[in-house]
């Protein structure tokens, strides 16, 4: 009597993480019929293995801080199993996933920020603060400085604001966004502007009523870019200002809040979701800026102290050197943005500040509580 052999087991349906996004450690999907266990693992390692008693699955692991690809294997009786595997995700700790935090200074980070900003031989301006923990500091935070290519992102973001969902691979929106803030191409970004508005001044107004919008006070994108160059709360004020013309500016705590504003959106909170960044698209925009390669600069030396995702874009004109972006942890998260102005030229000593600011940040936020 011949006995059947048992059918083969399809594949889960994975709905979290997605490929080219980043991912806070949540796994959910769908088994299919007949899945007893259920196992996800990276990098050769099991993150979970759990008994699975409905089709529908949601775990929350550990991914490793990272680029990954995501194993999700189904067992069922007989032996069976199945696999699917999602590429491309950028992990990062679940003790980051986005929440609401009240905001206050810090005052040891406020000394040692403040001392590190006077040593630049020019003008600076910095801001920091864990988004996980509150705590913060900044020094000359919202004093106007050259904006260079840091507006960028906010070109990309407000172009994301347009779209209903994160573009294709290899789309002709998805090949613009990667040249502009991967590339920081400013034929790309000139490109972005004028598909928001039909030119890069009408587009540029279109950034700049988001960027209002979300409390940015003191950006303006100013048209395109020219081709062929590349307790209390957080104090904020303007203790000295460079000397510039007329163009793009922004501040430190304008950039700051900027990646906040991403980040909170990434788990659907804050003013960036409510003027139509979905969680996927800012997820998206956050992978994005982890494959900038843009270094050494903010990641110069926090990668000395253990294993961390810096997702940033600089910017940098002859007279200004900025770099800003999010700083992930095991611990969490933090904001840092840094930006120079020297009459003489800003150079690789910009890139140095930048480095001991988030390294200086990193430490004092690993002593407080999360």
């Amino acid at each position: 009597m011949l006995v059947a052999a048992p059918l083969p087991l399809a594949s889960p349906v994975v709905a979290q993480p997605v490929s080219r996004q980043v991912s806070y450690g949540l796994v959910t999907g769908v088994a299919p019929r007949g899945t007893r266990r259920i196992v996800v693992s990276a990098r050769g390692h099991v993150l979970a293995d759990r008994p699975l008693r409905s089709q529908s699955f949601s775990l929350q692991v550990t991914l490793p801080i990272g680029s990954e690809s995501v194993r999700v294997a189904t067992l069922a009786s007989g032996g069976r199993r199945s696999v699917s595997v999602v590429r491309d995700v950028l992990g990062l700790p679940a003790t980051a996933t986005p929440r609401g935090v009240a905001q206050s200074e810090d005052a040891f980070l406020a000394r040692r920020v403040r001392q590190l900003a006077r040593s630049y031989h020019g003008v600076a301006a910095v801001y920091v603060q864990s988004l996980t923990a509150g705590a913060g500091a900044a020094w000359n935070a919202r004093a106007r400085f050259p904006a260079a290519s840091t507006l960028k992102l906010a070109i990309a973001t407000t172009v994301l604001a347009r779209l209903s969902g994160a573009p294709p691979p290899g789309a002709y929106v998805d090949d613009l966004l990667r040249d502009a803030l991967v590339e920081s191409d400013n034929a790309a970004a000139n490109a972005l502007e004028v598909w928001l508005g039909g030119s890069t001044s009408a587009g540029g107004a279109r950034v700049d009523g988001l960027m209002r919008s979300i409390g940015l006070r003191d950006t303006i994108m100013y048209g395109g870019y020219e081709l062929g160059t590349y307790g209390r709360g957080i104090p904020l004020r303007a203790e000295e200002k460079p000397s510039f013309g007329v163009g793009k500016y922004t501040t430190a705590a304008d950039l700051a809040t900027l990646y906040r504003a991403i980040w909170l959106a990434s788990g659907g909170r804050g003013p960036l979701h409510r003027s139509g960044v979905t969680t996927g698209e800012a997820r998206y925009l956050l992978w994005l800026l982890g494959r900038v390669r843009d270094t050494p600069k903010l990641d110069s030396l926090v990668g000395r102290r253990g294993t961390v995702a810096v997702l940033h874009k600089a910017g940098w004109i002859d007279a200004a050197r900025h770099d800003a972006g999010l700083v992930f942890w095991p611990g969490g998260v933090f904001v840092v943005s840094v930006l120079t102005w020297s009459p003489n030229g800003a150079g690789t000593s910009s890139d140095v500040l930048a480095g001991r600011c988030a390294d200086v940040a990193l430490q004092r936020f690993r002593r407080l509580p999360a």
